[in-house]
């Protein structure tokens, strides 16, 4: 064997090797138009405050959020007591009494929920009319003042115009009835309407329906006149989506027909309907845990020439995390710049012209949170601060402007910049988030100390930093895979086109966007890690609150963060772990009168342990079993003693020991099994689902590593060793197939979105090609699963194909994944990944299934190229990440390896694998090893 090798001073001097960046059509998202709705919109983020910018002309428009604004506050929601119903459970589910087990774990084992406000009182005053003017249900009712909204909205008002709107709201419309209607029952469909509704015709009450039952009303013929009727409908809404929805099957329209007919022969009323608020604050509903919430809206309102705008466009650059808006308007070129910089602790933008004393605008803050004070602070500054409702949370942000030329005054709450040559706006956000259980910080010092720390500094300077610190990240991982026929398209059609054409650079830019994404919301120094939605949120009640899913999102937002060179960005998660584990070990006593610590399927900023929602898919037990493997594997790919002795193992150790205690012998088999449980989030409350073993089996062999690792616990090591020897097994069932359950009952038929018990396939390792017969029954697993999925989903099952190493199925759930939002999966214009809803896990495992299918080392050998899918024959590498520490440059050409490089960051044995050749080499620390195609 040949190799070249030479030291490398320095971990950083051996990341610069990889610092490479290829062209701007593999690191730039760029559009013709303006962002018409959020998920259009360009994220910025510094891993603390994070916005959206739409690149709107006229009024410019970013939303803004920072991470430690939620609602709720600290209190302990674990239920007293419930350990002591745990053998009724277990023994129900023994029995086969499944149905009864979640009734009485529902009743006496999920957490405690919040306190909920007066609903009766807040029904009654609203029933009385309360803050409206007159009775809007009546026929001759003025509402020529009220505004329009599409009826029915889908996805609840808040898509249509409502935004962060719940409580009680009127909508009125009319129809044109026929003569040859007359002396006929009609009926009245809504659909369905949420969450209660009093539907009135011509001011009689025909009926009224709370839930989420259809609203199909019968219209007595007394009431219909020929011509002109009036139709009313006052609903109200406690919480989330509002209004009257519709169903899913937009075909299924809202409508009025004669009884005996259908909707088809009858007047369609999905249509504009007039519409007016008639509370906005309804009685808190009670919450298992909190919800992360929006901070902001910056509007600029621009006067400028009644003229068209040519040559527009907004991009964001991925290699310097810049947007920009540019256009020419009237013969003036406008550039409009952005960016979230981590080192000044703002949003910064930048507005300039190519001609003086053009840019003149008003700037406004808004909230959507309720009594928001808005104030000037100084001739350039204003302020605004407001207190999450239902919860102890405050807020403020603040503003400021600096213009070249111009003026600028203070005008009522706004500022306002006339015919300056440029502008400069900085935006600052904080809260009195201190940790968990400490809510007294003061939400002004983030912002008073951000904006005084800019105050010596030029723009230049300010972005030079914020482009240094970024890159310091970024430029440590780069990828080509080749030219593709559409790269001098737009994001946006690209994004249609790429299922259907050869575009291997845009697999390459959205690999890069999930990094993007990472570092821009989990920076080192973050107080809490990306969310469901990174940091991005623009709702009160967002999709499942934009919290910490554990029964998979979480840990997937962190997958590309080893492999991609992105180490560093696990800071804020590990700072989570440590902190779930202290709270994980009440409810690991009240609960399960277990040792160790406990993590259910759910956590928000106040990192709540407990079981929530509902018994049929709450109570699953290995939150913190998943999440210990995370800390192992930064101990994999860095080999960071210090790390794994006073981080990592203690707390692995903690979950370990939770386990030993809960894990019970099943009377049938003999084996130890995880009782009760679930599959997340499929087939209700069970004893003994597969996926759980899977992660305790590989949660005590990680943690009999790491003692001989670290020369320590030899004892409890053994001990381990002898329950892996006793825990339920993979078993492959009568369809081939590897089995969800202890029990034989998988139904080949389910395509559940989650694939649970192929977690020893990817991400953990509890199942490989050294055990062929269980990798063939999991692959047959996911045949009958389908490939279709949510947007997670998708990306998830690109990591099992590549796994399976069958790259050209990989590259079909990308191409899938990588395809216009729809009813399920998909990306969203601006390449946000769909659930549909938004949800950010999308995006970060569809990162990593791309690194999974050009280099794996979860078997301690290093494999390159394993899953390399027949669209991608060309790719050059720089960068990427392998367990042992190790870093890898490599390329390949027609399919094949043509030459890669090895960085030993830790030093000892790198075993390589490429097809049918191998090749070990005996490392040393900072030395770095070439070889060719045939690993020589």
């Amino acid at each position: 064997m040949r190799c070249s090798q030479f030291i490398v001073l320095s971990l950083f001097a051996c990341l610069l090797l990889s610092n490479v960046v290829y062209g701007q059509d593999q690191n730039t998202l760029w559009y013709t138009k303006p962002a018409e709705k959020w998920t259009d919109a360009l994220p910025i983020g510094n891993g603390r405050i994070g916005a959206m910018v739409f690149g709107t002309i006229a009024t410019e428009h970013l939303q803004f959020n920072e991470q430690t604004l939620w609602t709720g506050g600290p209190r302990d929601p674990n239920h007293k007591g419930a350990s002591k119903y745990l053998p009724q459970i277990r023994q129900l589910l023994a029995d086969g009494k499944q149905s009864e087990a979640e009734n009485l774990a529902a009743e006496h084992f999920m957490g405690i929920k919040t306190a909920a406000g007066d609903k009766e009182q807040w029904f009654k005053a609203m029933r009385a009319l309360q803050g409206m003017v007159g009775n809007p249900a009546l026929e001759k009712y003025d509402d020529r003042s009220w505004k329009e909204i599409a009826v029915p909205s889908y996805e609840g008002w808040e898509q249509v115009g409502l935004t962060d709107v719940d409580g009680a709201v009127w909508f009125r419309t009319t129809i044109d009835v026929p003569g040859n209607w007359l002396g006929k029952n009609l009926v009245l469909d809504l659909n369905r309407v949420r969450d209660q509704d009093f539907t009135y015709v011509n001011g009689v009450l025909i009926g009224n329906t709370d839930g989420t039952a259809a609203r199909k009303y019968t219209i007595p013929a007394k009431l219909i006149k020929k011509g002109i009727n009036t139709i009313a409908v006052q609903v109200l809404n406690y919480f989330d989506k509002g209004g009257i929805a519709g169903y899913k099957d937009t075909k299924r329209h809202i409508g009025v027909y004669p009884e005996g007919e259908n909707i088809n022969e009858g007047i369609s009323l999905v249509k504009s309907w007039k519409y007016k608020i008639q509370d906005n604050e309804p009685p808190a509903v009670a919450q298992f845990q909190a919800s992360y919430q929006p901070f902001g809206d910056l509007y600029l309102d621009f006067k400028l020439p009644k003229a068209v705008p040519l040559h527009y466009k907004r991009s964001l650059d991925l290699s310097t995390a810049l947007a920009r808006t540019s256009f020419e308007l009237a013969g003036v070129n406008y550039v409009r710049e952005y960016f979230a910089s981590q080192p000044d602790q703002a949003i910064v933008i930048r507005l300039n012209a190519d001609k003086k004393g053009r840019i003149s605008f008003n700037a406004r803050l808004i909230s959507p949170h309720h009594y928001a004070v808005l104030k000037k602070i100084d001739p350039h500054t204003v302020a605004l601060s407001f207190q999450v409702s239902n919860g102890v949370l405050k807020g403020e942000s603040r503003l400021r402007v600096l213009v070249k030329s111009g003026t600028v005054q203070i005008k009522g709450t706004e500022l306002s910049i006339s015919n300056a040559d440029e502008a400069t706006l900085y935006l600052s956000a904080g809260t009195n988030f201190v940790n968990d259980h400490n809510v007294t910080a003061k939400p002004d010092v983030q912002c008073i100390k951000a904006l005084a720390g800019l105050k010596s500094k030029s723009y230049q300077q300010v972005k030079a930093a914020h482009v240094k610190e970024y890159q310091q990240y970024y430029n440590r991982f780069a990828i080509d895979l080749g030219k593709g026929e559409h790269e001098n398209l737009p994001t946006d059609e690209r994004i249609a086109l790429f299922s259907k054409s050869n575009d291997p650079s845009f697999a390459a830019l959205f690999m890069q966007y999930g990094r993007y994404l990472l570092i821009s919301s989990s920076r080192p120094g973050s107080v809490e890690p990306a969310n469901l939605q990174g940091i991005w949120n623009d709702l009160l009640t967002p999709p499942w609150g934009s919290k910490y899913t554990t029964n998979i999102n979480l840990q997937m937002n962190y997958w590309p963060s080893e492999v991609l060179n992105l180490s560093a960005m696990n800071g804020p998660l590990f700072h989570k772990i440590k902190a779930l584990a202290v709270k994980g070990a009440v409810t690991a006593q009240e609960h399960y009168a277990a040792k160790g610590w406990v993590l259910h399927h759910n956590t928000d900023i106040w990192n709540a342990t407990a079981p929530i929602n509902a018994s049929n898919h709450g109570i699953w037990v290995s939150g913190a079993g998943w999440l210990s493997q995370h800390l192992w594997e930064h101990y994999l790919f860095t080999k960071d003693q210090k790390f794994l002795a006073e981080e990592a193992y203690p707390v692995m150790k903690q979950s370990a020991e939770f386990f030993l205690d809960f894990l019970t012998k099943d009377a049938k088999t003999g084996w130890l099994i995880s009782s009760p449980s679930n599959s997340p989030e499929n087939g209700g409350l069970v004893a003994g689902p597969t996926m759980d073993h899977q992660i305790i089996r590989t949660l005590f062999r990680n943690c009999i590593a790491a003692g001989k690792a670290l020369g320590t616990d030899a004892a409890f090591s053994q001990v381990l060793e002898d329950k892996i020897a006793q825990i339920a097994p993979n078993q492959i069932g009568k369809y081939g197939q590897l089995q969800e359950w202890l029990e034989d009952k998988d139904d080949t038929t389910n395509k559940h979105r989650h694939v649970s018990h192929l977690w020893g396939v990817h991400p953990g390792n509890d199942i490989t090609w050294n055990t062929p017969e269980l990798m063939k029954a999991a692959r047959q697993s996911l045949i009958y699963r389908g490939d279709e999925g949510t947007g997670w989903s998708l990306a998830w099952k690109i990591n099992f194909w590549a796994r399976f190493k069958e790259g050209d199925h990989a590259m079909k759930m990308i191409n899938m994944l990588i395809s216009p939002a729809a009813t399920g999966g998909g990306a969203y214009v601006n390449l946000f990944d769909a659930h549909p809803p938004f949800q950010i896990d999308g995006n970060f495992g569809a990162a990593a299934g791309i690194a999974e299918m050009l280099v794996q080392s979860h078997t301690g050998l290093i494999e390159l190229l394993p899953a390399l899918p027949s669209a991608l024959p060309y790719g050059e590498v720089k960068g990427l990440c392998a367990r042992g520490a190790f870093v890898l440059d490599f390329g390949w050409n027609n399919g094949k390896l043509q030459h890669l490089k090895v960085t030993s960051l830790a030093g000892g044995s790198c075993k390589l694998s490429y097809g049918n050749k191998t090749a070990v080499l005996e490392t040393t620390k900072g030395a770095t090893y070439t070889l060719d195609g045939d690993l020589k």
